[in-house]
C-alpha cells in the first residue's frame, strides 16, 4: 500500500516537473509571438490591442529583410555542405579502421568543444590572412565549421547503429558498390540525414557568436542584425523579427519530422 502512494506521488511531481520544463521552453516564444502584434509602440506583454504594423514595417525594411535572405542562403548551403562532408567523414570514421581514426573523429568534433568568441576570433584573424575577410565564402565557410560537427556526430550514431548484412546480401548479388550505396545505405540512413541536416540549418540560422566576427557591410545575417538593432532600440519590431525566426526554426522541424519517416528501399 505504502509502495503504490510512494508511485503515485513520484509519477504526480515527475509530471509536474515535465510541465515546468515544458512551460519555461514554450513560454518565451509565446510571449515573443504575443507581443509582436501589439498595436502600440512598446513592447510590453500582455500586448495592448492586435495589430499586423509590425510585420509590415519588417516587410517595408530591405535592412532586415536583406539580412533574412543572407541568413537563408548561408544557412541551406552551410547544411548541403556539412552533409556531404560530414557523410563522407562519418563513413570512413565508422566504416575503416586506420591510423590516428580517433584523433581524425575529435578533430572534426574540436568546433564543440571550443569556446564560439575564441573560435570566431581565430577563424576571422585567418580570413584576414587568407584575404576572405567580410566576404560571403568567408561568411559560409564559419558557418561550416560550427554546423559540421552536428553533422558528423548525428550521421556516426546513425552508422553505427547501421545493418551491413544489408550492404553485404546487396553485393553478393553483384550490386556495385555505388548502386549499393544509392538504393541500400543512403536510404536506411535518411532519418539520420534528415536530422543532421535539421540541426545543421537550425544552428547555422540562428548563429551570432561566429557571424559577428565573420560578417560585415552586405553579409550580415539577421540574428546579428537584430542584436544591432537592439543595442540601438526596443521596440514590437524587434518581436515581428523573432517571430518570423520562431517560424523558420518550426517549419524546417516539421518538414524534417515529415521527410524522416519509414523508406522504402527501392
Amino acid at each position: 500500500m505504502f509502495g503504490e502512494t510512494m508511485d503515485r506521488i513520484l509519477a504526480w511531481v515527475g509530471r509536474c516537473v515535465r510541465l515546468l520544463v515544458y512551460l519555461m521552453l514554450i513560454l518565451p516564444g509565446v510571449i515573443v509571438v504575443a507581443t509582436s502584434f501589439t498595436s502600440g509602440d512598446a513592447m510590453r506583454f500582455p500586448p495592448t490591442g492586435f495589430s499586423l504594423r509590425w510585420y509590415y514595417a519588417f516587410w517595408e525594411s530591405s535592412l532586415f529583410l536583406d539580412s533574412l535572405t543572407l541568413s537563408l542562403k548561408v544557412a541551406a548551403l552551410a547544411t548541403l555542405l556539412s552533409l556531404l562532408l560530414g557523410f563522407s567523414a562519418s563513413f570512413t570514421i565508422e566504416r575503416y579502421t586506420f591510423s590516428g581514426r580517433e584523433l581524425v573523429r575529435a578533430f572534426m568534433l574540436s568546433p564543440l568543444l571550443i569556446p564560439a568568441v575564441i573560435l570566431g576570433l581565430g577563424l576571422m584573424q585567418l580570413q584576414v590572412w587568407l584575404g576572405l575577410s567580410q566576404t560571403f565564402l568567408g561568411l559560409l565557410i564559419g558557418h561550416v565549421v560550427v554546423t559540421l560537427p552536428y553533422v558528423v556526430r548525428t550521421l556516426s550514431a546513425s552508422m553505427a547503429l547501421f545493418d551491413q548484412n544489408l550492404e553485404q546480401a546487396a553485393m553478393s548479388l553483384r550490386a556495385a558498390p555505388m548502386k549499393v550505396l544509392r538504393t541500400i545505405t543512403i536510404p536506411l540512413l535518411m532519418p539520420g540525414i534528415i536530422s543532421a541536416g535539421v540541426f545543421a540549418f537550425v544552428t547555422s540560422f540562428g548563429n551570432v557568436n561566429l557571424s559577428v566576427f565573420l560578417g560585415a557591410g552586405s553579409n550580415v545575417t539577421l540574428p546579428v542584425q537584430v542584436l544591432a538593432y537592439v543595442e540601438q532600440t526596443v521596440d514590437p519590431l524587434v518581436a515581428a523579427v523573432s517571430s518570423i525566426v520562431i517560424v523558420f526554426t518550426l517549419v524546417a522541424i516539421l518538414i524534417a519530422d515529415r521527410m524522416s519517416g519509414p523508406k522504402t528501399i527501392i
